[in-house]
């Protein structure tokens, strides 16, 4: 059962930037309810403000009207609450993945972080690698890293910003798989923005339609389809062409969707 002081809450969410003392709108009356454990996925087109929103969830992009709230505690600032991996997993490369993990790791004693380190490293299935540097690891392997980083603190809810897109094909579905294991075994809420439509309706409990900038909230679609996921079957098809829908309405982009 979901507690209510654990749900994300965006009400009325605007935001703005000065560009050449223009002011350019990004993202125009968002409102979002999500609840502890869903895992969402956002779609929109490129710079419709779909990072520029998961920066604002973070703390790391101040707003101009609305509310974002998690639980009781209005969000302005980066706290422990969330955490965020990005495209690019940031690793610093001078650190061993170990030290990269446990980095700003605070508060805890040393066989506590030793044990919380361990078992994050075991997580993500990087159990034999504490030791070695980023640029010995695969980019998959790198990303897991990130993810385990981001998770040690135990942030309420995980944001991703398209921590798959510069993976290649075969890394990114492995590491979709990896990522709803950890999601079904950490039960903490994840927020996922993606260009994929497959695989957002593969990850996501809903998946988040937004419009071109200023982006609003287009349709909120339900992905009721039984884990684990037939990216081949009938009704996975049937989402992802209303889905495709909502972006391109003319019929010959829409031919080869057609079921």
């Amino acid at each position: 059962m979901s507690k209510p002081d654990n749900d994300l809450i965006i009400q009325n969410l605007s935001k703005s930037f000065i560009v050449n003392n223009e002011e350019i709108s990004i993202l125009n009356h968002i409102n979002l309810n999500i609840k502890e454990g869903e895992f969402i996925s956002i779609v929109g087109h490129s710079g419709c403000g779909k990072s520029t929103l998961l920066r604002i969830i973070a703390g790391l992009v101040d707003y101009d009207i609305g509310i974002v709230s998690l639980g009781d505690k209005e969000i302005r600032k980066p706290g422990t609450d969330t955490g965020m991996v990005f495209q690019d997993h940031r690793l610093l490369p001078w650190l061993t993945i170990k030290d990269n993990i446990s980095f700003g790791l605070y508060d805890v004693t040393k066989e506590q972080k030793e044990e919380i380190v361990a078992r994050h490293i075991e997580l993500v299935g990087l159990k034999g690698f504490e030791k070695a540097y980023p640029h010995q690891l695969s980019g998959g392997m790198a990303q897991r890293a990130a993810i385990a980083r981001a998770l040690v603190h135990k942030p309420k809810v995980l944001l991703l910003d398209e921590p798959f897109g510069a993976l290649d094909a075969l890394t990114r579905i492995q590491m979709q798989k990896e990522i709803l294991k950890i999601w079904e075994k950490e039960k903490t809420t994840m927020i996922l923005v993606t260009h994929d439509i497959d695989e957002a309706i593969y990850l996501g409990d809903r998946v988040v339609v937004m419009s071109s900038r200023p982006a609003s909230i287009k349709k909120i679609l339900p992905v009721e389809l039984s884990r684990p996921r037939d990216r081949s079957s009938y009704d996975f098809s049937l989402l992802r062409k209303e889905i495709f829908t909502e972006f391109f309405a003319e019929e010959s982009i829409l031919e080869d969707y057609v079921i």
